[in-house]
């Protein structure tokens, strides 16, 4: 079968790999109809995450199940399905409490030996472990675009929100406005804020957030902090969703949140940095931070998208052949789309 694998930073092909074969009884494998290039698939592409050379990578994907283990019960063949990008066990001491995302037997789609060797998902065709955890049956009339986000950006986006501990009427920011900043403006809507300070150097991105009823904030050209003392009296704001992961933003979430508010560190952090930990303990702020329990909120995720209070619709600006994935991949790292669907 055709997957796009990793060769070195800056480049990936598109190869012939063998064909997924069932291993465990909880296995599924499933025929992938569309996947995404998601930001942190950049982070491979630019070596700041360590893989193999020759990995299939890729996490974001929807297909119909072709085969599945003897365990497998939920889900059956011809079900049409998303799937979450990492998998969980269900019954560790974390997921017992419902941290999926911090389960002890966790693998992530596409990210080589350190997080699994869980071989990627922008392919023909993936294994899914632990499917009857790991998937779920697309809703009757949701399209590919929209479910493939159930499973990762706007679950991704969703979680940021609802860790932060968002409370309706209060006011937000994100900084950042990738797919997954775009579905955190969404959410953070969606769960009451009374308003949301959008922040970004690119124009369309800025236009988008509007759109979705964010104030729009240019990082440079605008006041970010100036913006979030008006809607707030002058306190600050009541949360702040980090969605870049770079230091000069977790620094400018630390200034713009309020005194005991809470900044929510969602953006992809591989590296040491330095916190300015004078200001996070005068502030008596709370920092919340890791990859999102996408699992656990991806039913909620399916029923907002569902009934329209969530729409990733806007978000996907480029379609392309899984075969056109180098290009895709030097389109998305200059910036010039937003979410590619890639079609095998």
């Amino acid at each position: 079968m055709r997957a796009v694998t990793f060769q070195a930073p800056g480049e990936v092909l598109v190869e012939d790999v063998p064909e997924p074969r069932i291993l465990d009884a909880r296995d599924a494998i499933v025929r992938i109809e569309a996947s995404g290039i998601c930001g942190s698939d950049l982070h491979i592409y630019h070596g700041r995450v360590q893989i193999e050379p020759g990995f299939t990578i890729g996490h974001e994907y929807v297909g119909t199940v072709i085969a599945t283990g003897d365990e497998v019960h939920e889900l059956g063949v011809g079900d049409r399905v998303l799937g979450c990008f990492q998998t969980a066990c269900g019954h560790c001491f974390f997921c017992r409490r419902g941290w999926f995302h911090k389960c002890d037997s966790s693998r992530t789609f596409g990210h080589g030996a350190a997080l699994g060797s869980l071989q990627g998902t922008q392919a023909e065709q993936a294994l899914v472990p632990n499917a009857e955890l790991v998937l779920r049956r697309i809703p009757d009339g949701m399209s590919d675009d929209v479910a493939l986000f159930a499973g990762d950006v706007m679950g991704t986006g969703y979680h940021a929100v609802v860790d932060s501990g968002l409370r309706p009427g209060d006011v937000a920011a994100v900084l950042g406005l990738g797919p997954v900043g775009l579905c955190a403006v969404q959410a953070a809507r969606a769960v009451g804020a009374s308003q949301v300070i959008a922040v970004d150097s690119v124009p369309e991105r800025l236009r988008m957030a509007e759109s979705f009823g964010a104030v729009p904030v240019h990082l440079s050209e605008g006041d970010p902090r100036g913006a979030a003392r008006e809607a707030t009296s002058g306190r600050g704001v009541d949360v702040c969703i980090d969605a870049v992961g770079d230091p000069r933003a977790l620094e400018l979430a630390l200034r713009l949140t309020r005194k005991c508010g809470t900044v929510q560190t969602i953006g992809v952090y591989a590296e040491r940095c330095e916190v300015h930990m004078g200001l996070l303990w005068i502030k008596a702020l709370r920092l919340c931070s890791g990859h999102a329990n996408v699992i656990g909120h991806v039913d909620s995720v399916l029923a907002m998208m569902s009934s329209g209070q969530l729409d990733p619709t806007p978000l996907v600006t480029n379609h392309m052949a899984l075969d056109e994935a180098p290009e895709a991949y030097r389109l998305y790292d200059r910036r010039e789309a937003l979410k590619i669907v890639l079609r095998p």
